[in-house]
């Protein structure tokens, strides 16, 4: 785990960039605090960044790109700034999905829905529905998501497959319990990155990131763009990576 080095002058080799990165988008209150500005602008001003590094993933050839939009631990926040958030969240898929969807971006959706408003459930699916089938790029949103509850939920399925008679507890390893995570089919990432400073996960992919290379970045998201994205992919690509064993290429 290290800081980015310096932003990259030059993009990197298609062979060094990374198959699946993941993004915790964070700083965007602290952005706007910075500048005497709401923190509604700093979230919206983060939405701006999201479009620029999708963009920026189409170019530099990333297959998977998962964002941390919302966190199941983001409903302690004060209602008004919840409200913000899913209003920027309405405002994103009505206004950039046709365009997402013209680019050949697959949209997934990870995370919990039971207990969301009804129209936020309807742009979702609607969003994973109308994309279902472009190969382009898949961006995986992390949408009231948590890791924990993740694991947990899919500990749950397998004890109800035991308890009803159809799996027997000695079946059940580290790829059966990954499989019944939200989206097994997606590869785990190879990149994450946080942006603001902070150096942790904050129950993010947690059970994915067991070989993840972590890249943490002091700008805060709102100022994230595509040679940022480059400066981490240039870390990545620096990175000798083991698995335990034998060195590894960081090419995917």
């Amino acid at each position: 785990m290290s800081n980015a080095a310096a932003p990259a002058t030059e993009g990197p080799d298609r062979s060094e960039v990374p198959a699946h990165v993941a993004i915790i988008m964070d700083g965007n209150g602290r952005w706007a605090a910075a500048r005497g500005l709401p923190r509604a602008e700093g979230h919206r001003r983060g939405v701006e960044a999201l479009r620029r590094v999708v963009r920026a993933s189409h170019e530099l050839g990333i297959r998977y790109l998962t964002i941390f939009s919302f966190s199941s631990e983001n409903w302690s926040r004060p209602a008004s700034e919840i409200g913000d958030l899913f209003g920027l969240l309405r405002r994103f898929i009505r206004n950039d999905l046709a365009s997402l969807h013209r680019d050949g971006v697959k949209v997934r959706i990870i995370g919990e829905r039971e207990g969301l408003e009804n129209d936020i459930c309807a742009l979702l699916n609607e969003a994973e529905e109308l994309t279902r089938d472009n190969t382009r790029l898949t961006l995986v949103v992390a949408f009231n998501y948590g890791s924990r509850q993740e694991i947990a939920k899919a500990a749950q399925k397998l004890a109800r497959e035991v308890a009803a008679g159809q799996r027997d507890p000695g079946t059940i390893d580290a790829e059966t319990l990954g499989a019944h995570l939200d989206a097994p089919d997606i590869p785990d990432p190879d990149l994450i990155i946080r942006t603001s400073g902070e150096q942790r996960l904050s129950n993010f992919l947690m059970w994915q990131a067991a070989y993840s290379e972590l890249v943490f970045v002091p700008i805060h998201w709102p100022d994230f763009d595509k040679a940022a994205l480059e400066s981490a992919i240039a870390e990545f690509a620096r990175r000798e990576r083991r698995f335990g064993g034998l060195v590894a290429k960081t090419a995917s």
